[in-house]
């Protein structure tokens, strides 16, 4: 299948079709919506591989197909035709809480994943089992969040689809992420990680190790790397100028103050009697 939709995919790069073009959305959202293709995948014991061709393929979809109403007596709904809130049943074990969320198509939902409303996941995002996205939750365009992940209120993994290169965020496996965090450009969060309540993590951001006494941050291409098992607070940084010091400044950084021990996994580890 993934054969087929790559020389589709090449073709209608080449020279547009509209009978293909509709053979191959299907069958792309298909395989996304059931995870079978994704924008990004692990690649031995801790590689990841970005799949460019999905997101080439997404922009596709964007590129050509037309707006369309699906509005009805409740609410006012337009968007891309091939781009329909994704519908979900029983059997595939997904757990919405009513309340306003929304999955768009081509979003990969896997079993046993909690929604509270009102969240929002996007195209090309990938979900693993058991995890939990809280309220006011967002995870964007691509974003790859592993299992047993806990998404906190108000917390955003952020998209990805241009430039087609640029890297999504990845969350690995058991990472706790607090309320009102944000996880940006391509930034990658080893499995175990503990983020706490109000960090933001950019490409640009550079995190402090305490414990290590490392200064973590992207360079030559690789993204910023939390390392697996990291305990990551808010902090500062004094400014180093006459002004900044006379006047108190210091600038927002992130620290690891710590590794994961048995007392942070009693406070941040996921309740599975509720699942």
């Amino acid at each position: 299948m993934v054969e087929s939709l790559l020389s589709q995919l090449q073709q209608l790069k080449n020279q547009f079709d509209e009978n293909l073009f509709l053979e191959f959305s299907k069958g792309f959202v298909d395989a996304l919506n059931k995870g079978i293709i994704r924008a990004a995948e692990p690649s031995g014991s801790s590689s990841w591989l970005v799949n460019e061709w999905v997101k080439e393929g997404i922009l596709l979809l964007f590129k050509y197909s037309r707006l369309y109403e699906f509005s009805n007596n409740l609410f006012s709904f337009i968007d891309k035709e091939l781009l329909p809130v994704r519908q979900f049943s029983l059997g595939d074990r997904v757990r919405i809480v009513p309340g306003g969320t929304a999955v768009r198509s081509g979003a990969y939902i896997a079993s046993d994943v909690i929604i509270m409303p009102p969240s929002y996941v996007n195209i090309g995002a990938y979900v693993d089992s058991g995890t939990l996205l809280d309220s006011h939750s967002l995870v964007g365009s691509c974003a790859q969040i592993g299992k047993r992940v806990h998404l906190s209120a108000g917390s955003q993994i952020g998209g990805v689809l241009e430039p087609v290169g640029a890297r999504p965020v990845i969350v690995e496996d058991d990472v706790f992420i607090g309320g009102n965090c944000g996880i940006y450009e391509g930034v990658l969060v080893r499995r175990s990680a503990v983020i706490a309540a109000g960090v933001i993590l950019t490409s640009s951001t550079k995190v402090y190790d305490l414990v290590n006494e490392k200064v973590y941050r992207a360079k030559n291409g690789l993204p910023l790397e939390i390392p697996e098992n990291a305990v990551v607070v808010p902090g500062s940084k004094q400014i180093d100028s006459e002004f900044a010091r006379l006047n108190g400044l210091s600038l927002y950084v992130p620290i690891i103050v710590k590794y994961r021990d048995e007392r942070t996994d009693a406070k941040s580890t996921l309740e599975m009697a509720l699942r």
